[in-house]
């Protein structure tokens, strides 16, 4: 990674590319060296449909991100959305191996990697482990095991799958654009790492991230996370419900939902209106823009809805007490948040990247929360394979090896 250890990520999403360089400051912050930016044309619903094109993004994305850092890119972190990733919860149990049966990191590995060995379809694989805590002789609540006294050692974990040609392509396109892969990264979870505090993972909180194609939630718990999920609408649908409905071209809608677009009809005063452009040589014309809402209003909820289905059928409703935490473009239309805390009742805030500094006003930006949250994975990693050692045994290491394992079986 460098003299300086400087991390590359690159978030490839349905509507656009980023890649950020950054490294770690004296303050322990992240200053970000440098950005690029492409448009997004060969992903639909964050999974690639076009290899040419997406790897034609990825290389722009990360050769303007080398020349405004001014560093070499030789691998970079990879967020990964889609509708074929899901999370899954499960135990494994082992037995303590010591005869003065002192619990230790072996241990502690093989009962992960027993909750890890879960029977998947054969197009899919396991993205991530991520240990939730452990139960030693039947007591449990416990969250450091090593050196403790025990018999039997049980470990509660949660599982992200992808489908392993969904993933594979994916990577392929970052090989193929010339860089390598250090790992693949959920999105939702890489944007957490961008935005929430330590009280709210500790406590319990959800990220919501809103992207082009899909919708991520995630849910944190004890600093660890207890639930995944990606569903398949985001942005893109509200905006080719705003072309279809006002018979304007996909990027003109995409226009006009920024700069007129708001989730609540309330919020729109009756006498504002917009000027929508003309279309192959017609006038353009005005309309009132609460037409506009009228549009998108709908969708909004419908997208919201399910994110609050997601926390209903799978318990975790009642998990989040420190509410729900927005991210993603599509969060930063007018009136998100406050539909969100009428269709969640609970707080909600917008996700804003925390201890970044560098590259101007963009890093203040939800939209950016995944990239920003690659990088600053990458320096954590780093940071603590440096140190010979894990701030959390077990967590940050599983999460590594079992992307190394993937990656080492595929390519």
């Amino acid at each position: 990674m460098g003299r300086n250890h400087y991390v590359a990520g690159l978030d490839v999403g349905t509507t656009k590319t980023c890649a950020v360089v950054g490294e770690r400051n004296p303050d322990g912050g992240i200053t970000i060296l440098g950005m690029g930016e492409a448009v997004s044309k060969g992903l639909h619903k964050g999974v690639v449909v076009n290899l040419e094109r997406t790897i034609h993004s990825a290389t722009a994305a990360l050769e303007a991100a080398e020349e405004s850092s001014r560093r070499k890119i030789r691998s970079v972190f990879v967020g990964v959305a889609g509708a074929h990733i899901w999370g899954i919860n499960s135990r494994g149990m082992t037995g303590v191996s010591r005869k003065d049966q002192e619990i230790t990191l072996d241990d502690v590995d093989r009962a992960v990697d027993n909750a890890r060995a879960v029977k998947l379809p054969p197009d899919r694989k396991v993205l991530h482990v991520f240990p939730q805590g452990y139960i030693v002789d039947g007591h449990d609540g416990v969250n450091e095991p090593i050196g403790m006294l025990g018999v039997r050692l049980e470990a509660d974990v949660h599982i992200v799958t992808g489908g392993t040609n969904s993933v594979q392509n994916l990577a392929k396109c970052v090989n193929r654009a010339g860089f390598g892969v250090a790992e693949v990264l959920l999105e939702p979870y890489a944007s957490g790492e961008a935005v929430l505090t330590e009280d709210e993972q500790e406590l319990g909180v959800a990220i919501v991230n809103i992207g082009g194609g899909t919708t991520g939630v995630v849910v944190f718990q004890d600093s660890t996370i207890r639930h995944s999920r990606v569903l398949p609408l985001g942005g893109n649908h509200v905006t080719a419900d705003v072309a279809v409905g006002l018979r304007t071209p996909q990027r003109r809608a995409e226009q006009i939902k920024k700069r007129c677009g708001c989730a609540i009809q309330s919020l729109v005063h009756d006498d504002e209106m917009v000027t929508v452009p003309g279309v192959g040589g017609r006038e353009d014309r005005q309309i009132p823009r609460r037409d506009i809402v009228d549009i998108i209003e709908p969708r909004m909820d419908e997208i919201l809805r399910l994110v609050f289905e997601e926390f209903e059928n799978s318990g975790m409703r009642d998990r989040i007490p420190a509410g729900v935490v927005m991210t993603g473009g599509g969060s930063l239309l007018p009136g998100t948040i406050q539909m969100a805390e009428s269709i969640f009742k609970c707080p909600v805030r917008l996700g804003t990247p925390r201890n970044f500094d560098g590259n101007g006003t963009k890093l203040k930006s939800p939209a950016y929360a995944t990239s920003l949250g690659l990088v600053k994975y990458g320096i954590r990693l780093h940071e603590a394979g440096k140190k010979g050692g894990m701030d959390e045994p077990g967590k940050l290491e599983s999460l590594y090896n079992s992307v190394k394992d993937w990656f080492l079986d595929h390519f």
